[in-house]
């Protein structure tokens, strides 16, 4: 959910006590007793807030009675959030943590922003980077030594570390620019320890540092426990968000099928099992979706899939809700989380191959596997490449979900052009209403990220969050970009629009429609197969360079089915990226501009590869891209004569096709707004 806007609770009942709560259960048939309901509810206020306050009462069963639905939802009432970890004596943490190095015989500790699955989004027991140093990006790494303690972050959030971050407890330095394992190297005596929770790091990691650490005579030490969260004593609890069947009509392929598939390439390659880390890649596999952390439906979870399609589930059972069993099937066998060391262990001890992601799976898992004597194989999770690749149902499903988002987004730009006229409307003010029109959706799950949205010069900082310290009006005469999306049960959308408010800068309008220029190029490409995404990144740029001019970010990533906005995929970058684009890949297209202290500029829409229409001559089949985004692209920002006829064309295509597929769906005032916005050029 969008960080800045906060789903109240429905008005509840008072609580009226253990004994008519542990009576209205057993009423309703459900074996559970009012202590066990009580951690439960712990774990359900440890996850994000749900888009539908009610959602969490799907872990009892389906159609509750109203008087047991009305006293669960009064227990959960009662039971506080966990506070923000950055909230607290930061110094007086420092200072326990040194003590508890100084216990463990360590000199130093890393502390990364990272849990146990290396994802984008964590749960808010896995924030110990914000809890140690108050920082709340979402990329970074702290190393707290017995004497010093440094913070290590990247351009995106320079800023906000220096606002964040205590300079008399911690150092600041750039992620990119200075190596961790380098700055503790310049400054760890011989023979010294440094410890890693092996939880946290890749075996990449491991070795980098290993290696930074030698030239210094230092050791690396795994730890069995970390010492960060022996000293957060009330660090919340794991979280518990149902895991629910996602439909065969939102899928689009079975769960048997899938596991089938990569079954039979785990027994081509004399591979035993592939043990799976990513969430998503198991939610994908079981067609499962979860709520354990923002933004993002995860089942936070592990699974070990041999080859014969069996696959064994580590999961908390009490988050699966009732009835689940039967979707998973006889070949799902679930598993407590605890129970994954001796599974490893057992198919370690056959010494047999077993497939393992080093890009994304912890050293933990390594290590158990190499020290039980299994064969690691060191390839890439089954799941992510099959899961790029969007089947036909979920084609469907995502054009479907971008023209319901297309309405939400619609109607908030035509409130937008009247809102913000007055002068007086701030950035956590649109973002919130956008929210609103998009709860309005049908199938609308929450936002796929938190929202970025940027008035006059905080548009400029590329991955700005709105907080009340920061919180702009939308000036007269400035530019306003706004960058969101929203998960829907069929879809994910991202999409930035940037705005004129009033009369914009001359240099705006220019810069804007060099970026347009670049958005069109990639959206009207016909490529062959095997072309990467660092292959055309330059297309979108080439007009910004010709001016001097580019942008510090890259121009699309991949998008999954209602799972993660940012998905590993192929990547349209300058880095170079060996993985070729696809038929069935989503894809953003987001070019942009950011001129310092003045505004910032980007227009994203999402495509989809897919086979392009041969051309008579043509010596290769081709593929091309097709939006998927239906929302107006802001005229008053463009300089037509800047576009080319082509340009001009796609762009009133473009436009032709969003007033077709989304006025009819709007009110009248609304509707005639958006005639207006995607006249012709």
């Amino acid at each position: 959910m969008d960080s800045t806007h906060h789903t109240p609770h429905p008005a509840v009942e008072p609580y009226r006590g253990d004994a008519e709560l542990a009576r209205l259960l057993k009423a309703a048939g459900i074996d559970r007793d009012v202590a066990g309901v009580r951690e439960l509810l712990r774990g359900v206020r440890a996850a994000p807030e749900d888009v539908d306050p009610s959602h969490f009462l799907s872990l009892f069963g389906r159609d509750l009675p109203e008087e047991l639905a009305a006293q669960l939802a009064a227990l959960k009432s009662l039971i506080e959030a966990p506070p923000p970890p950055q909230v607290g004596d930061i110094a007086a943490r420092v200072s326990a943590l040194r003590a508890e190095l100084s216990r463990m015989d360590l000199d130093g500790f890393v502390i990364p922003r990272a849990d146990e699955f290396q994802g984008e989004y964590v749960p808010a027991r896995s924030e110990r980077l914000a809890w140690i140093t108050g920082f709340t990006g979402s990329a970074g790494i702290a190393v707290v030594m017995r004497d010093r303690a440094a913070v290590f972050v990247d351009g995106r959030y320079t800023l906000q570390a220096e606002a964040q971050v205590s300079a008399s407890l911690y150092e600041r330095h750039h992620l990119t620019e200075t190596f961790h394992g380098d700055w503790i190297a310049g400054i760890v005596k011989k023979g010294g320890r440094i410890g890693y929770d092996p939880w946290l790091h890749t075996v990449g990691w491991i070795d980098r540092m290993k290696t930074a650490l030698g030239r210094a005579g230092a050791e690396l030490v795994a730890v069995d426990t970390n010492p960060l969260d022996a000293i957060w004593h009330d660090r919340p609890s794991a979280p518990l968000g149902p895991v629910v069947a996602q439909a065969l009509a939102q899928a689009g392929q079975s769960s048997a099928d899938k596991r089938a598939e990569i079954a039979a390439e785990l027994k081509r390659n004399g591979e035993l099992a592939a043990v799976l880390t990513q969430p998503d890649g198991i939610a994908w596999l079981l067609n499962i979706r979860g709520g354990d952390v923002p933004n993002t439906p995860l089942p936070l979870s592990y699974a070990l899939l041999t080859n014969d399609g069996d696959i064994d589930l580590f999961i908390d059972s009490r988050k699966l809700v009732p009835g689940l069993e039967v979707h998973l099937g006889n070949q799902v066998s679930v598993r407590k989380p605890e129970e994954l060391r001796g599974a490893l262990e057992a198919i370690g001890a056959t010494g047999g191959k077993v497939r393992v992601d080093p890009v994304w799976t912890a050293s933990w898992v390594f290590d158990r596997l190499t020290e039980a004597g299994a064969r690691v194989v060191k390839e890439r999770d089954p799941t992510v490449f099959r899961k790029a690749a969007k089947n036909t149902v979920e084609i469907a499903g995502t054009r479907a979900a971008h023209a319901r988002d297309g309405v939400a987004v619609t109607r908030f730009l035509h409130w937008l052009s009247g809102a913000a006229a007055a002068g007086t409307l701030t950035e956590i003010e649109a973002s919130d209403r956008l929210f609103e029109f998009r709860k309005e959706q049908p199938m609308f799950r929450g936002t796929s990220f938190d929202s970025i949205s940027g008035a006059g010069p905080n548009g400029a900082i590329v991955h700005y969050r709105a907080a009340p310290e920061t919180n702009r009006v939308l000036e007269k005469d400035s530019v306003y970009l706004i960058d969101s999306g929203g998960q829907y049960l069929d879809g994910t959308t991202d999409i930035t629009r940037t705005v004129a408010v009033g009369t914009p800068p001359a240099d705006a309008k220019r810069h804007f429609t060099l970026v347009l220029k670049g958005h069109i190029a990639l959206a009207t490409l016909r490529f062959p197969k095997g072309t990467t995404g660092s292959q055309i990144d330059i297309l979108a740029r080439q007009f910004l360079w010709a001016q001097g001019l580019d942008y510090d970010h890259g121009t699309g990533h991949g998008v999954g089915s209602f799972l993660s906005v940012h998905e590993e995929s192929a990547r349209i970058a300058k880095a170079p990226n060996t993985v070729a684009m696809v038929p069935g890949m989503i894809l953003s297209n987001e070019p942009g501009y950011y001129r310092t202290g003045q505004y910032g500029i980007r227009i994203e829409n999402l495509v989809l590869v897919r086979p392009a229409a041969d051309i008579p001559g043509g010596d290769h089949p081709m593929m091309a891209f097709e939006t998927l985004t239906l929302a107006p692209i802001d005229r008053n920002l463009i300089e037509p004569a800047l576009l080319t006829e082509a340009e001009k064309a796609w762009l009133n295509a473009y436009h032709a096709r969003v007033a077709e597929k989304v006025g009819p769906h709007l009110e009248a005032d609304a509707a005639a707004w958006l005639a207006t916005a995607t006249a012709p050029i």
